[in-house]
C-alpha cells in the first residue's frame, strides 16, 4: 500500500466532536442559501433592482457551487484535506464579508459567487469526511448526522430568513455566517485528520473544467430565466439549452477518455453507486418540489404571511427525532427494506396532498409535513450510507462529489419544473373549468344572480353584474391553480412509489479496502 497516499488513522477527537465541527460550516451555508430565497424582494428593493435582477443572487451561488461539487475529490487529493477545508471555508468567509457589506447588487452577485466556491464543497467534503473517519459498523449514525444538518438548515433557512429580515436587515442573513467561519478555522485543525497530498505531479484537466464550467452555467441560466421567456418559444433559450447538452455529452465523454480525468466518473461502475444516486436524486426532486407547491398552496391560495409559511414548512424538523435511531435501525434491519419504507412514507405525505381544499385543516397539512420528514430522514440515511459506502477510500471524495452534483442539477430542474408546471397546468384547467361559466347552466347562472344581488346594495345593476363577474374569475383562477398543484402532488407521489421496488436492486455488501 502506497504510504504517502494513506489516510492517518489515529484521530485527534472525539467522533461527536469531529462530527459538530465538520457539519458546522456546512450547516449555515445551507442555512444562507435557503433563506436567501426569503429575502430577495427586500434585497431587491434595497437596490432599486427588479424581482428577476435579484434572483442573480441565488443563481450566481447555484452556478458556482456546483461547478465545483465534483472537483471534491481532485482538490482533496491536491490541497491534502486539511488545506482544503481551511482554504475553502475561508473562501466561502470572505464572500460572506463581501456579501455583508455590498454597496450594490452587482457586488453582493460577486460576493455570493464568492460564496458558492467556498460553500459548494462543504456538503461532499464533509460527508466524505464522516464516512471515512466512523468505523464501518456506525456509517449509519455518520450519515444520520450528516443529513440532520443538511435537512435541519434547508428547512429552517425560510424561517429564519424571514425573521431576520423582518427584525434586523437581510445583511444579518450573512452576517451569522462570518464568526461560524471563524470558529470553523480554529477549531478544524485541532479535530480534523489530514492526508498526505498527493506528491505525484498531476496534469490539470482544463478541458474538463472548461465542458463543465459552460455546462453548468448554460443549465443553470436555461432553468432560471425559461419560465420568464416562456422556454423553447424564445430562440435564445432554445440554442441555450442545445449548447448546454452539448456541453454535457462532451464533459461526460472527455471524462471517461482522458487518462487522469478531473472527475473520477468511473464511479459509476459501482451498482450501489448508481443505484443509491438515483434514488437519493429523487428524495432530493420531491423535498424541492414540495417546498415550490406548499408555498404556493399556502401563500398563494390560503393567503398565509411569509413567516406563517416558513413555521408551516418548519414542522418537518420535529420528524428529525427519527434519525437518533436510524443508526440503530440501519444496524438491525435489511437496508432496503428501511429506504423502501422511507420512500413509503414519502409517497404517502404526499398522496395526503393530492386532495388539498381551501377549507382543509391545518393539521392535516401538518401531519404530511411530519410524514414527508421522517420519511425522508429515513431513507436518504441508508441511501447515502449505501450508495457511498461500498466505494474504496480513495473514491469516497470524488463519488460524494458527484453524488451531490446530481442532486444540486436535478433540484434545479425540479424546481424550475414545479413551477413553470404550476402555470401550464392551471391553464390547462382554467380552459376546461370556463366551460361551466355558462348563462344556460343552470347552477352558473343562479350562483350569478345571487352574487348580483348581493352587489346591487353597493352600486348600479351594471356595475353588480361586473363585480360578480370578476369575482367568479378570481375564484376560477383559484381553483385553477389548486388543481395544477394538486395534479403535481399526484406525479410526485406516483414517483415516489416507483421507487419502492428499485430500492430493493441494491446489493447488501461490505464497504470495499483501499488497495
Amino acid at each position: 500500500m502506497d504510504l504517502l497516499n494513506e489516510q492517518i488513522e489515529v484521530r485527534k477527537a472525539p467522533l461527536w466532536l469531529l462530527s459538530l465541527v465538520v457539519t458546522m460550516p456546512t450547516f449555515f451555508a445551507f442555512l444562507a442559501t435557503s433563506a436567501t430565497n426569503v429575502a430577495l424582494p427586500h434585497i431587491a428593493g434595497a437596490f432599486g433592482s427588479t424581482t428577476d435582477e435579484a434572483k442573480w443572487v441565488v443563481t450566481s451561488y447555484m452556478i458556482a457551487n456546483g461547478i465545483f461539487l465534483p472537483l471534491t475529490g481532485w482538490l482533496e487529493r491536491t490541497l491534502g484535506r486539511l488545506n482544503f477545508l481551511k482554504i475553502f471555508i475561508a473562501i466561502f468567509t470572505v464572500g460572506s464579508i463581501v456579501c455583508a457589506v455590498a454597496p450594490s447588487l452587482v457586488i453582493l452577485i460577486l460576493g455570493r459567487v464568492i460564496q458558492g466556491v467556498g460553500g459548494g464543497i462543504l456538503m461532499p467534503l464533509s460527508q466524505s469526511i464522516l464516512l471515512q473517519e466512523f468505523p464501518s459498523n456506525r456509517k449509519g449514525d455518520a450519515m444520520a448526522i450528516f443529513v440532520f444538518s443538511i435537512m435541519v438548515s434547508s428547512i429552517m433557512g425560510p424561517t429564519v430568513g424571514g425573521l431576520l429580515v423582518d427584525n434586523f436587515s437581510w445583511q444579518w442573513i450573512f452576517i451569522i455566517n462570518i464568526p461560524i467561519g471563524i470558529l470553523s478555522l480554529i477549531f478544524i485543525p485541532m479535530v480534523v485528520n489530514d492526508t498526505t497530498r498527493n506528491r505525484k505531479k498531476e496534469h490539470v484537466d482544463f478541458l474538463g473544467v472548461l465542458f463543465l464550467i459552460l455546462w453548468l452555467f448554460s443549465m443553470q441560466v436555461v432553468l432560471d430565466k425559461g419560465q420568464q421567456y416562456g422556454w423553447f418559444d424564445c430562440s435564445w433559450i432554445y440554442w441555450l439549452s442545445v449548447f448546454s447538452l452539448t456541453m454535457m455529452f462532451a464533459f461526460i465523454v472527455w471524462e471517461l477518455e482522458y487518462k487522469e480525468p478531473i472527475v473520477n466518473l468511473r464511479v459509476f461502475k459501482n451498482f450501489n453507486f448508481v443505484i443509491g444516486t438515483i434514488l437519493g436524486v429523487m428524495i432530493n426532486m420531491m423535498v424541492c418540489a414540495t417546498m415550490i407547491l406548499l408555498p404556493q398552496f399556502y401563500q398563494g391560495l390560503m393567503h398565509y404571511t411569509a413567516a406563517d409559511t416558513g413555521l408551516a414548512l418548519s414542522t418537518r424538523v420535529f420528524a428529525v427525532v427519527i434519525l437518533f435511531f436510524i443508526g440503530r435501525i440501519c444496524a438491525m434491519y435489511d437496508l432496503r427494506y428501511v429506504i423502501a419504507f422511507g420512500f413509503l412514507l414519502v409517497g404517502i405525505s404526499i398522496a395526503l396532498c393530492v386532495d388539498l381544499n381551501l377549507q382543509v385543516n391545518p393539521s392535516w397539512i401538518i401531519l404530511s409535513n411530519v410524514i414527508f420528514g421522517v420519511g425522508s430522514a429515513t431513507a436518504l440515511v441508508p441511501v447515502s450510507g449505501i450508495s457511498l459506502g461500498t466505494l474504496s477510500k480513495d473514491q469516497i471524495p470524488s463519488g460524494a462529489g458527484i453524488h451531490s452534483l446530481t442532486k444540486c442539477v436535478t433540484g434545479s430542474m425540479a424546481t424550475s419544473l414545479a413551477s413553470s408546471w404550476t402555470i401550464s397546468l392551471a391553464q390547462i384547467h382554467q380552459t376546461y373549468l370556463v366551460k361551466n361559466m355558462s348563462v344556460f347552466s343552470y347552477n352558473f347562472a343562479n350562483h350569478l344572480n345571487t352574487l348580483k344581488l348581493v352587489f346591487l346594495k353597493y352600486g348600479e345593476t351594471v356595475i353588480a353584474a361586473k363585480k360578480a363577474n370578476v369575482l367568479i374569475y378570481k375564484n376560477l383562477l383559484v381553483q385553477s391553480k389548486l388543481c395544477a398543484i394538486s395534479d403535481l402532488f399526484l406525479i410526485c407521489a406516483i414517483l415516489t412509489f416507483l421507487m419502492i421496488p428499485l430500492s430493493f436492486l441494491l446489493k447488501i455488501e461490505k464497504p470495499a479496502k483501499s488497495s
